[in-house]
């Protein structure tokens, strides 16, 4: 199986302020990766670091067998990326937004953006100001994954959702990492993970720990926090 993501020895500082210290991991191809730890633990940072939204001070992060620095524009072509917090023009109707996003990109998006939207119960009539902390989380969803990518990063999607659409969302994320895509999912939640997920880590003040099993209990969990 073939390395989608590999980040060696990743180091970015905020001049005192913590970020990651000489992070390194590796997803493969098909997998569904469990990134765990609280707020403030890193987990953005790296993420932000793999898209090159960020420069970092040293290490090396490869995409889907690109340089994230040097590929930077046509890793984002092939990544699917739903950030924590997602603004939109509040005034915007929904559909508009959806499509936004697909235009963005130069593609028709149209069949995928319907049945995602269907199947997450999106209003697409409604405008952004008019939706609810977890329905604006809904549409992030349906703008990261209509296109269809190779890699799926999603930061923190299940705030806001009820029950039934987290596992609508874990049933999508499913389906097309069955089609050949490869998902992070970077949350708090230990139980998506243990759930969901076939690998994992934990990230906690800018380190890493890779996990021997996602399948960990709350103390075990708890105790990666407290050493």
């Amino acid at each position: 199986m073939k390395n989608v993501v590999e980040i060696r020895n990743l180091t970015k500082t905020y001049g005192k302020n913590r970020g990651v210290t000489n992070v390194s991991l590796s997803i493969g191809q098909g997998d569904i990766f469990g990134f765990l730890g609280p707020n403030g633990a890193g987990k953005s940072t790296t993420i932000r670091s793999m898209l090159g939204f960020l420069k970092i001070n040293s290490g090396s992060i490869k995409i889907l067998g690109m340089d994230s620095v040097k590929d930077h524009a046509k890793i984002l072509e092939n990544v699917g990326y739903m950030p924590s917090e997602s603004w939109f023009y509040s005034s915007m109707k929904v559909k508009d937004v959806i499509k936004y996003a697909a235009d963005v990109r130069g593609i028709d998006c149209t069949g995928e953006a319907e049945k995602l939207c269907e199947r997450l119960k999106v209003d697409r009539d409604k405008r952004i100001k008019e939706l609810s902390y977890g329905n604006r989380k809904k549409v992030s969803i349906v703008c990261a994954m209509q296109h269809k990518p190779r890699l799926f990063i999603f930061d923190e999607p299940t705030g806001g959702l009820d029950p039934l659409m987290q596992r609508t969302f874990f049933d999508l994320i499913e389906e097309y990492v069955n089609e050949g895509a490869t998902c992070l999912l970077s949350t708090h939640v230990l139980s998506e993970v243990n759930k969901y997920c076939r690998h994992g880590a934990i990230m906690r003040e800018g380190e890493l720990t890779m996990l021997d099993s996602v399948l960990i209990d709350d103390d075990t969990f708890l105790r990666f926090y407290e050493e």
